[in-house]
């Protein structure tokens, strides 16, 4: 029971990263003011030629999308007073494969999820409701996440455009993420900056997740020293 209990234990411990981080990437991907901010910080308005009526429908229908059944995009806007089909069919198999890794995410989060919740409610049951040893295992979750968020979030400062580089190459097994920004709106919608940007407001929200819970079971700890 006693190596159950510690292998059950260092599995939170690594869970507790990977919900936190797919929890913010999930955020990100739904989060409609995330994608008004790199529309307006990159003036996509501009590169585009799209209103901000028209870039605001482009960002709730690729939301719709991503959470949708249908396999392809179909999005049609405004331009110039004519209607317009925004993405061609190299964006178009490009953002199914982005869709994928989506989706990923989702299951991803679920299962991790699932195993924190059951661990959390586990641990309470069969130590008669002391919070001291789960509180032990928030602080090394916690302190686990930090240090992998710093690490990205320095990959990120200072060799964004390899990270960013290894990901497509690792996540993707076609160049159709390889876009043209004089041509492709895709690109133009969400250039480099607002990746870079993204990438900080993802490590920043999982890190943030990670005090939190780590702040929760390190206060207990202090508040209930010379207990078991």
């Amino acid at each position: 029971m006693r190596a159950i209990s510690i292998v059950a234990k260092g599995l939170f411990i690594l869970c507790l990263p990977v919900l936190l981080l797919t929890a913010s990437i999930g955020w990100a991907a739904n989060s409609l003011w995330l994608y008004q901010y790199g529309f307006e910080k990159y003036q996509v308005g501009i590169t585009t030629g799209l209103t901000e009526p028209e870039l605001e429908k482009t960002a709730i229908g690729l939301i719709s999308y991503f959470n949708s059944g249908e396999e392809y995009i179909n999005l049609t806007v405004i331009k110039n007073n004519q209607p317009f089909e925004l993405f061609n069919e190299r964006e178009i198999i490009h953002l199914k494969d982005f869709k994928g890794l989506i989706r990923l995410d989702y299951w991803v989060l679920l299962g991790s999820t699932i195993y924190a919740v059951g661990y959390v409610a586990g641990s309470l049951f069969w130590s008669r409701r002391r919070y001291r040893p789960l509180a032990r295992v928030l602080v090394g979750g916690g302190g686990l996440t930090l240090a992998l968020m710093l690490a990205l979030g320095l990959g990120t400062l200072v060799g964004f455009d390899q990270l960013f580089r290894q990901v497509h190459l690792l996540s993707f097994t076609n160049e159709f993420w390889q876009l043209d920004p004089t041509r492709d709106y895709l690109i133009m919608l969400f250039p480099r900056g607002f990746w870079y940007d993204a990438f900080l407001i993802c490590a920043g929200a999982t890190a943030a997740g990670a005090i939190i819970l780590g702040g929760v079971g390190g206060g207990y700890l202090l508040l209930t020293r010379g207990k078991k």
